[in-house]
Parts: structure tokens; C-alpha cells; sequence
């Protein structure tokens, strides 16, 4: 039977994840798994002809024991004489600026290091992480449960393309290590007589990933199928194939059967400049990477210099797109939902399957059946005779965001489709609230009933902590600079009649935790729940 390092080496050449003089990277948190890599690649360096490095992200999350671990990993490369590139951040602080939680701000933070070591430090070729087989079972099962499609479900990449500000191609991100049991990296330290550090936060359930990984996989595999880690694994790598295959199809529709068309009002009215256009090489692209081309301005410079302000600042794709709906009602179903998803995510609009589902009957519809049919964040889909029409909002006018709500369990999430959101409610038990900021912990004895989730209305008011008295929600979104339609979407917490949270704001007094009271913690992700 052939040793861990020799597997590892198959699994790197077979898949041309390195060559010769590769200059790789190794980020080294100091757990099991990353360091299991470094302790890897350094007894395979010399047969794979590769330059080593480590490289480490602070997130500054655990006060000493972060500096604990940096200081670990910076005597783990000056012991096996590596280059050290270093880099730190308050995770916490950029979590609560960008309204997003802690492990989606840790995630941003990390990654964006590592970009800025293969794009403008050009430090390193490759960035190699310890995301291993365990890791992609979880993320599988995490996106699952939350709902997902397959693309969702393929999980962690093994490989991740990375692109300079220019464009051009800088760089990889690699996961050597995904075919490969936490187990084993864990024994294979122990033969080597390796130390590492154990991270406290991974015995932390109120972490979705921690309860997956300690309480859901192990009754999975004891109960169920003791193979389940390594069949997630496997359907990972069958929806990535699956993926590639859509991706493929996709760009040839995205550039011929789906036309895209600037909206008069915003042709029109663009001061000499910038026509946005679909660029036929690359119909993929973002938004940003459309504006070519010059137009005589049809209004007064002065307004047409504050629309032209607005569609190049829209968190959309200032485009309308049309399809022939002849074509789209002949195709397979799974052609319909495909084709739908993709126009809503190049325009920048989020499609969830109850949106789909509700466009696929609306296209289908004859007679006398309403012809307009309203998205979210303003959009409309139109069915005409001979084609579906998706139009973009009117920035000339305030668009009116849908009102919406939602039960909010606690522990539970809701995953907010207006604004490809998840909002979580976890229980915290009184010895545990010290551990968190009390401005984030609602004192779970005065809220006496269900929970809803819902955008804000007009007259509502909130009491933020440390003000003198309630204040229109309006008035504090205008404070915070939230434009629409995101203000009109903006969440809010309600229990019985009664604002209890607001995204953004921490509670009044009278709602906080009580020493030695039990709390609930209500926090945001991505609605994908992509962490890794």
C-alpha cells in the first residue's frame, strides 16, 4: 500500500495541479489540515521540483490565541527555513461595516491576500490550502440543507483560476488534499511527531459548520452509511462535471438566443461616453466589463450626468434581455431553468427556484393571462407574442421593492430571496454569553412568541442601543447612506407588534441579553452559505 506522501504525489500529477519550478505557497493556519500540507509538499518538493513558501492570514478573532497561531506558523517556516508572507485584519470590524457575517468576512479578507500575492506582489505562482475530503462532504451537506442547485452542490473546486486587475490570468488557488481524509492528515502528524494548534472556535456549535462536522456526519455514518463523507464527495465531483457541461452551453446562448439591449430611456439619456453593449467575445462577463462605444445625449447634461451616475453604480446590469419564446417553450425543462437562472445572475438579479418555477408557468400562459410578471429588485419578465421580454428598472424612477415575510425559528435560518440573503437565529445558553458582544444578543425571556422576518415599512421605528429614543427606520437608513432598492428591502426582526432587531443596528436595552439569561444571537450569510 502505498504512504500518504506517495498518494499525494499521484493525486498532484495526475491532475497537473504543479510542475518544475512552480513557485507554491502554502497557506498554513496552523490546524490539522494546513499544516499536514506543508509537512507534505516539504518531503515532496525536491521529487516535484517546487519552490515553497507559507503563507498566513490573522484574522484577529481570538485575541492571544491568534497571535499565538501566527507565531506557530512563523517558527514553522523559519524551522524548515520557508519564506513567511504575513498578513492581518480586524475580521470583525469588516463584518460589521459590510453587514455580513464573520465567516463570509474571514473568507473575503483571506482570499483577497492571497489574490494580492499572485496578482500584485506577484509572490507566488500557486496558493495550495488544506481543504480535504471531510471539508467538502460538509460543504455539500451545509448547501443542501440550506437549498441549493448543482452548483451549489459541487462543493469546493479543486482548482480556482485567478485573474489580475488587468484581466489576465495571475495564478491558482489549489486543494491538493481534497480526495483525503482529516483522519489521516492527523495521523500522519502523529507519525512524524508534528505538533499543530487546535482552533477553540471548532468546538463552537452555535457554527453551522460545527455542527455538521460534530453532531450531523457522524450520525450519518453511524446510523445510515458509513461511506456517506465519501458518496457527498463523489456527488461534488459529478455536479462540477454536470457544471462545466451547463457553463459551456450557456455562453453560446448567452451570446446568440438571448438578445441584450440597452433601454431606450438609458441610451438616450447617457451623456456622450459610454453605450453599454454586450461584448459577442465574452457574454459572461460582468456588468462592468460592457461599456463601449459613444451616444449623443438626449437631455440636459446635468440630469443625464446623474442618470449616467446611477446605471454606472447600479448593483444590476443596466440591459434588458429577450428571448424567442417559440425557441425557449420547445426546449427540455432543464434547458427553461437553466437559461433563466443565467439571465438572472449575468443581470445581476436573484433567481430562486420559486422564481423559476413562477416564470416557467408565466411563459407557458395563453389568453387572457396576465402579461407582465414582477421580480425581484424591480425587474419585470414580459411575455409578448413572439418573445419573452426581461426589463430592467427605470432608475429614472424609485423602484417599489415587493414586501416580504417570513417565519424566523429559533435555532433556524430564512433565506431572504429579495436579497440572496440567510438570516440564522441560534439559541445561546446563559454560561455562554460571555463569549459575545452583548450589543449582538437579544435576551431570549422578553421575546415571548414567534419570530418574523420582513422587509421594513413605512412607519416603523426602532430603538438602536445607545440613543435617547426610537427613531423612524427610514431616518436611520438614510443616516447609514442605504440607497434603493436595497433600503426598501432592508430586514427587520418583529416579535408579536414589536421591532426587536434591525440589520445593522444593535438592540435597545430593554431587548439585550441579562447576565446569566439565556440569549439569541441572530446573524446573516450569503444565501448560498458558501464559506470554504
Amino acid at each position: 500500500m502505498l504512504s500518504l506522501p506517495e498518494r499525494v504525489q499521484a493525486h498532484i500529477r495526475r491532475h497537473d495541479l504543479l510542475h518544475p519550478g512552480d513557485r507554491a505557497g502554502i497557506a498554513v493556519s496552523g490546524g490539522i489540515d494546513s499544516v499536514a500540507l506543508l509537512r507534505l509538499l516539504l518531503a515532496l518538493r525536491a521529487e516535484l521540483g517546487i519552490v515553497l513558501s507559507v503563507v498566513h492570514f490573522n484574522h484577529k478573532l481570538r485575541g492571544p490565541e491568534s497571535e499565538a497561531d501566527q507565531q506557530f506558523v512563523a517558527n514553522l517556516a523559519r524551522e524548515h527555513d520557508l519564506e513567511f508572507h504575513c498578513d492581518s485584519d480586524d475580521v470583525a470590524q469588516h463584518a460589521a461595516e459590510e453587514q455580513t457575517s464573520l465567516e463570509a468576512a474571514a473568507r473575503e479578507l483571506r482570499y483577497g491576500f492571497f489574490h494580492h500575492l499572485l496578482g500584485e506582489a506577484r509572490t507566488v505562482d500557486k496558493i495550495l490550502t488544506g481543504h480535504t475530503l471531510d471539508d467538502q462532504a460538509e460543504t455539500v451537506l451545509m448547501r443542501l440543507i440550506r437549498g441549493s442547485g448543482l452548483k451549489g452542490v459541487a462543493g469546493i473546486h479543486p482548482r480556482l483560476a485567478v485573474e489580475d486587475d488587468n484581466g489576465e490570468l495571475c495564478g491558482e488557488i489549489l486543494r491538493p488534499l481534497l480526495p483525503f481524509r482529516r483522519r489521516e492528515l492527523e495521523q500522519y502528524l502523529k507519525d512524524i511527531n508534528q505538533p499543530w494548534r487546535e482552533d477553540s472556535t471548532n468546538t463552537d456549535h452555535h457554527f453551522t459548520r460545527n455542527r455538521v462536522r460534530k453532531l450531523l456526519v457522524p450520525l450519518l455514518e453511524n446510523e445510515f452509511n458509513p461511506s456517506v463523507t465519501e458518496n457527498l464527495s463523489e456527488l461534488a465531483e459529478i455536479a462540477r462535471g454536470e457544471e462545466d457541461y451547463w457553463q459551456n452551453e450557456l455562453a453560446g446562448w448567452m451570446g446568440t438566443t438571448v438578445h441584450w439591449s440597452e433601454p431606450d430611456w438609458a441610451r438616450n439619456a447617457r451623456p456622450l461616453g459610454d453605450l453599454i453593449q454586450i461584448s459577442p467575445a465574452n457574454p459572461l462577463a460582468p456588468p462592468e466589463a460592457h461599456r463601449v462605444g459613444t451616444v449623443a445625449s438626449a437631455v440636459p447634461r446635468s440630469e443625464a450626468s446623474d442618470l449616467a451616475s446611477k446605471i454606472d453604480n447600479s448593483p444590476w446590469l443596466v440591459m434588458n434581455a429577450s428571448v424567442s419564446r417559440m425557441w425557449f417553450l420547445a426546449e427540455p425543462l432543464a434547458v427553461q431553468r437553466r437559461l433563466i437562472k443565467a439571465i438572472g445572475e449575468h443581470a445581476g438579479v436573484p433567481l430562486e427556484f420559486k422564481h423559476v418555477e413562477e416564470i416557467l408557468r408565466f411563459a407557458a400562459e395563453e389568453g387572457r393571462a396576465p402579461k407582465e410578471l414582477i421580480l425581484p429588485l424591480g425587474w419585470k419578465i414580459q411575455r409578448q407574442p413572439g418573445e419573452l421580454l426581461f426589463v430592467t428598472p427605470d432608475l429614472r424612477q424609485s423602484p417599489e421593492p415587493r414586501d416580504y415575510e417570513y417565519p424566523l425559528a429559533v435555532p433556524g435560518s430564512t433565506s431572504i430571496t429579495e436579497l440572496s440573503l440567510t438570516i440564522s437565529a441560534l439559541r445561546i445558553p446563559a454560561n455562554e454569553t460571555a463569549r459575545y458582544n452583548p450589543d449582538e444578543l437579544l435576551n431570549a425571556d422578553s421575546l415571548a412568541g414567534p419570530l418574523r422576518l420582513r422587509n421594513w415599512r413605512p412607519g416603523d421605528r426602532f430603538w438602536p442601543a445607545h440613543t435617547k429614543s426610537p427613531r423612524k427606520i427610514k431616518e436611520l437608513l438614510q443616516d447609514l447612506h442605504v440607497t434603493q432598492p436595497m433600503r426598501g428591502l432592508w430586514p427587520v426582526v418583529i416579535c408579536g407588534d414589536e421591532i426587536v432587531w434591525v440589520r445593522g443596528f444593535a438592540p435597545h436595552a430593554c431587548h439585550q441579553a441579562r447576565t446569566g439569561s439565556a440569549a439569541i444571537l441572530i446573524r446573516e450569510e450569503p444565501a448560498d452559505g458558501s464559506s470554504t
